[in-house]
């Protein structure tokens, strides 16, 4: 049974060292453990105040929780953050950075944005202790990119900021941030903490209206903690126990409470701050490519054709047609009649590569008996390769949003065959998504005639094949070849964040060119 993690939160320390993490060690010892502290708000304080960092610096004091902490929010702080080593300030005691999200290895992820908003008109030469509508940007998209919101959005599990959102007790805190504002209904926080007013404020929950993000209405609860070791007592420590929220039951995310309140957020003038088409409700996430290439947004298409789509692009503007101007030939391996075997646009590894039909063929299931035939030459071929080098291969097909048949090959050691399927299972399982099982494909004819679909083949000849395809996840196969159980490489899960300069993927295309030639039919 899972367990949920244990979070601290704490506001402005402002040099209170001393006092911050003997208290941290008695609640760590009476609650924990704690996987790890999180600081907002000031850090730092006056000079004299500071040294109390000295005594863990030396190693004479333990900071016995993992402690991460936001960037300055004034000019005089940013001394403290310069020449940090991977932001380390001390064992145990690390800068998290500007802005981003990270992720615990419980899966707990945590959105950031350091410093205080900048000034209007200096958003292209802000402070360092200042953010921009780009860092703002940039969290968004870090967090609806994240590889675990395939189906609908799910939301954060914690955003940290210093300064508060705009929305909620402006009387009081006059320095709100509607940029903050607008980053929270964005990426749907389950909690957003904050500091710098001197104030602890819990607000009851409420839910951000549902967007083309997801069709949910995600709680957040919103606390401003106090400064520590401040007079009159208030709250500035706050613990946390819950499961990530990619973990988390949907009913436990969606379910309403009865002290909710309205979302703050919702009618707030954001003019010259953000513009309309860049909110999620605006939908401009989600374009369709007419035949010349311009972008329509979604919502214009469906004032015309309520019709389900079918995405059109001219052959010469397809990216994998042979025949297309756009195909990178520098990742073509070897060309046969009907199919062509390449290296894979930020491949996994070197060895990451696919099988494309020359011709534009939107899926396996509307091959021809001679294409399907050489498809089975270009895959028997691959086998007897990867085996030759001690490996098993599985190659997926996902027949959703692309218009051209792609087939990913992936190799993997022999000891790992009975691994994947369960791997597969498990991912699954996470994306609340239902496969079936097919024997050994024998022809187009034994798949779906209509629809997408995604399909994975195995090491023992068999299929797994899903039609469950509402907002399937795009990198659900990475995903799996990723996963801890497989190639434990979660950083590249995400193609992006492997893509290889022009001579490295040169380079293992020779390299695959070799290893492929003794089984290469295409020159026969």
């Amino acid at each position: 049974m899972d367990v949920n993690n244990k979070i601290l939160v704490v506001g402005d320390v402002r040099g209170r060292f001393k006092q911050l993490f003997s208290r941290v060690e008695q609640v760590n010892k009476k609650a924990g453990p704690f996987e790890i502290l999180c600081c907002v708000g000031d850090f730092f304080g006056a000079e004299k105040q500071n040294e109390e960092l000295i005594a863990y610096k030396n190693g004479f004091k333990h900071i016995t929780v993992p402690t991460y902490i936001l960037g300055p929010n004034r000019e005089e702080d940013t001394k403290y953050y310069n020449d940090l080593l991977d932001g380390e300030i001390c064992t145990n005691l690390t800068y998290l950075g500007k802005r981003g999200v990270y992720t615990l290895s419980s899966g707990v992820k945590i959105a950031y944005l350091s410093g205080v908003e900048a000034a209007a008109d200096s958003v292209t030469k802000c402070s360092e202790h200042e953010f921009t509508k780009a860092d703002i940007q940039a969290v968004r998209n870090s967090c609806l990119i994240a590889k675990n919101c395939g189906t609908d959005y799910r939301g954060v599990d914690v955003l940290l900021t210093s300064q508060w959102p705009y929305g909620l007790q402006e009387q009081e805190n006059s320095k709100a941030s509607k940029l903050i504002s607008f980053l929270c209904r964005e990426i749907k926080p389950r909690y957003h903490f904050c500091a710098i007013n001197g104030t602890y404020y819990e607000c009851p929950p409420f839910r951000m209206p549902k967007d083309e993000t997801t069709q949910f209405e995600l709680c957040t609860r919103f606390i401003s903690l106090a400064e520590v070791g401040n007079a009159n007592k208030a709250k500035y420590i706050y613990a946390l126990s819950l499961k990530p929220v990619d973990k988390a039951r949907l009913l436990d995310l969606v379910q309403k409470t009865t002290n909710e309140i309205e979302c703050p957020f919702i009618g707030l003038n954001m003019d010259g701050v953000i513009n309309k088409n860049e909110t999620s409700e605006s939908r401009q996430y989600f374009y369709d490519m007419d035949s010349s290439g311009n972008r329509k947004r979604r919502n214009e298409m469906d004032k015309r054709d309520k019709r389900p789509r079918i995405m059109q692009i001219d052959q010469d503007n397809c990216w994998f047609c042979l025949s297309s101007e756009k195909v990178e030939k520098h990742l073509i391996i070897t060309v046969g009649e009907r199919f062509y075997l390449a290296l894979a646009k930020g491949p996994i590894n070197s060895q990451h590569v696919l099988i494309l039909s020359t011709k534009h063929i939107p899926c396996a299931a509307q091959l021809s008996s001679e294409d399907w035939e050489e498809l089975l030459k270009f895959k028997q071929a691959l086998r007897k390769l990867f085996k030759s080098l001690g490996q098993v291969v599985c190659f997926t097909e996902r027949h959703y949003k692309t218009s051209h048949l792609i087939i990913d090959v992936l190799g993997f050691e022999e000891g790992y065959a009975w691994k994947i399927k369960h791997s597969f299972e498990d991912k699954a399982e996470e994306f609340n998504l239902e496969f079936e099982t097919l024997p050994a494909l024998t022809s187009s004819n034994m798949l779906p005639e209509m629809g997408p679909y995604f399909l994975a083949e195995l090491p023992d000849d068999t299929a797994l094949i899903t039609r469950q395809m509402k907002h399937f996840p795009l990198h659900f196969a990475r995903d799996v070849f990723c996963s801890e159980n497989l190639l434990n490489c979660d950083e590249k899960v995400n193609w992006k964040d492997c893509l290889l300069d022009n001579e490295e993927e040169k380079a293992n295309v020779d390299d695959f060119r070799k290893l492929f030639a003794p089984f290469d039919f295409t020159d026969d």
